[in-house]
């Protein structure tokens, strides 16, 4: 072969192909040099990101262990706190959403079309809109019950479900389009209900939509800071986003490698639940996407 024939088709591949794995290499370099910067500051028990231009200049778990080490931040319950409270959360959340979506889906009632844009409306508008009138309500409910007001993991939780609904509900409803309605009807047929229709068939067909928005309500809720910092005034109540933040909060002794090294720890669960549902995130979001 010759140096001129060798020379044209790598042009002619560079122009077809080539260029797409550069941007593929830069865009991998953009996004994985922030999380090796924060790991290798999480491995340097200097304290300061100053300390850490150095990617893994200095390797030792330090700083892992101050952070479960001062009994005033308690790193292990705001861990099991988050947990709790995501969990919980996003299996409420993807439940009431596939009530919803069923119910757009296979029903014809007055004030449907309406509803779903209504939904996508009041999605527009996100909560930290309404912070001070949620402030203001679960203060007046903390007089009447305590355990549901101001303060409480589970008036956290209500107040996450409250906006459950809108996006979701409107993923859900094209994914449940997809399913064939003549399984509605035969089950019909033989006696079957809409709760054992649900229940028994619709659900078990539509396990990649369910599993996608429970990721995306479960990143969301072990993320949130603004709400949840409001909410949950209690050190032992709060989650791993509002107390990670008392490492960093206070001028002239902020202790970034401890803060770096929590925000590691975070984000295991996150990419392990990411890991194990990944199979149905790809063919979830994709059937979504497409309104019946």
């Amino acid at each position: 072969m010759s140096t001129r024939t060798a020379g044209t088709r790598f042009s002619a591949w560079a122009q077809d192909k080539g260029w797409r794995h550069l941007v593929g290499i830069a865009m991998a370099v953009f996004a994985l040099f922030p999380l090796l910067y924060v790991l290798s500051a999480a491995l340097n028990s200097t304290g300061t990101l100053a300390g850490s231009n150095q990617l893994f200049g200095r390797l030792d778990a330090g700083n892992f262990a101050e952070l479960f080490a001062d009994p005033t931040r308690p790193f292990g319950r705001w861990f099991v706190n988050t947990l709790f409270i995501g969990v919980l959360t996003s299996v409420a959340s993807v439940f009431l959403g596939a009530l919803a979506a069923y119910a757009f889906s296979r029903m014809r009632f007055a004030g449907r079309r309406l509803g779903l844009l209504s939904l996508m409306l009041v999605q527009l508008f996100p909560q930290l809109l309404a912070i001070v009138a949620i402030f203001l309500l679960l203060s007046g409910i903390s007089d009447v019950v305590p355990w549901l007001g101001l303060g409480s993991q589970l008036g956290l939780i209500m107040v996450y479900l409250g906006g459950a609904l809108g996006v979701n509900t409107y993923l859900m409803y094209g994914f449940f389009n997809t399913v064939p309605k003549s399984l509605d009807e035969a089950a019909r047929l033989d006696g079957a209900s809409h709760v054992q229709i649900f229940f028994g068939i619709i659900l078990r067909l539509v396990t990649p939509i369910l599993a996608v928005v429970g990721l995306l309500s479960f990143i969301g809720i072990s993320s949130d800071f603004i709400i949840a910092s409001v909410v949950l005034n209690d050190p032992d109540s709060q989650t791993l986003a509002v107390g990670l933040y008392s490492f960093v909060a206070t001028q002239r002794s902020e202790n970034w490698g401890v803060f770096a090294a929590g925000s590691v720890l975070a984000a295991l669960p996150v990419m392990a639940l990411f890991l194990f549902l990944q199979r149905y995130i790809v063919s979830g979001l994709a059937a979504g996407s497409v309104k019946g």
